[in-house]
């Protein structure tokens, strides 16, 4: 039990199904873990009321805490992401689909730069986003595909993509996973998460295929298709082909099983905490680094 001066404060930027769930987890087995609620900030503050103490409704980001974990848009990341990097040193942003725009990205790595700060992308929906990372170091992955097949009702599409939503089977987008983030911002962070575990391809090399799917109303189909350098034969291509099956509500943005993945990603950042304190987290990590989370730790690019 940790109690008292020992906890950690965490700070939630949005107050969606992730970020109520968030919330919900840090006042029931926050203090078990010595974290802590510090506030909860979200665009529409009526949404905040009678559901969060009017103490933790942030009504501008400018609390310093330990940990902030953005959940609420791609908008939010694009405006609010450098303010992000001043509150702590640990941010962790669950929109990456707003990194696809280059000059967001590089705003916030120069800012982080600046403030000797590391930006964390949680891996979410992201199955063996750490081998990734793994094999990227050694630049051993030539080629990257996530596909991600969803109910029509679960997709929150912008411009022409809303247009193909049908009643049958249909594929959305099939193309750089740059491209496809400002089209579908809400529904392709997996696909980001993927492009910032292996920097070497990134938004122009990972490549993306949305699939709309009447006949799929409760699960969340994710395929990563992972292709390694050829052995002594060019034919022997080494590859690894993941099919992660993740229940859903019907119309639900996020799967069930992302939620705990967000939360252990959360917790995680502050093992390397409570070990080697927030300076020298900072100096491990690398500086202006950007850093994708999962069970097995953190590893910077």
């Amino acid at each position: 039990m940790c109690d008292g001066p020992a906890r950690r404060k965490v700070g939630i930027v949005g107050f969606g199904h992730l970020g109520q769930y968030l919330v919900q987890r840090l006042q029931d087995e926050g203090p078990r873990h010595g974290l802590e609620l510090a506030f909860v900030w979200n665009r529409d503050v009526g949404k905040l009321q009678g559901k969060v103490p009017i103490s933790l409704q942030l009504q501008d980001l400018g609390r310093e805490v330990d940990l902030v974990v953005e959940v609420a848009h791609p908008c939010v990341v694009r405006d609010h992401g450098a303010s992000f990097l001043f509150l702590t040193l640990l941010p962790q942003v669950g929109s990456p689909t707003a990194l696809a725009d280059q000059a967001t990205e590089m705003r916030l790595r120069e800012a982080a730069r600046r403030g000797g700060h590391t930006l964390y992308v949680p891996r979410g929906a992201l199955w063996g986003g750490e081998d990734i990372q793994d094999s990227d170091k050694e630049l051993t992955v030539p080629g990257l595909k996530v596909t991600m097949i969803k109910h029509p009702d679960s997709f929150r599409l912008e411009g022409g993509l809303r247009e193909r939503l049908g009643a049958v089977r249909a594929v959305l987008y099939e193309g750089p996973v740059r491209g496809l983030c400002p089209l579908a911002p809400n529904n392709v962070n997996t696909m980001a998460a993927a492009c910032m575990a292996a920097p070497s391809l990134g938004f122009d090399g990972v490549q993306g295929c949305l699939i709309a799917d009447p006949g799929l109303p409760d699960w969340h189909v994710v395929e990563v298709e992972v292709t390694g350098r050829s052995g002594e034969r060019r034919d022997q291509a080494f590859t690894v082909t993941t099919s992660r099956r993740n229940p859903a509500s019907p119309g639900a943005v996020t799967g069930t099983a992302t939620f705990p993945s967000f939360w252990s990603s959360l917790a995680c950042c502050f093992v390397l905490m409570l070990v080697r304190g927030r300076r020298d987290l900072a100096e491990a990590s690398g500086a202006g680094s950007v850093c994708c989370w999962g069970l097995g730790g953190v590893s910077s690019d």
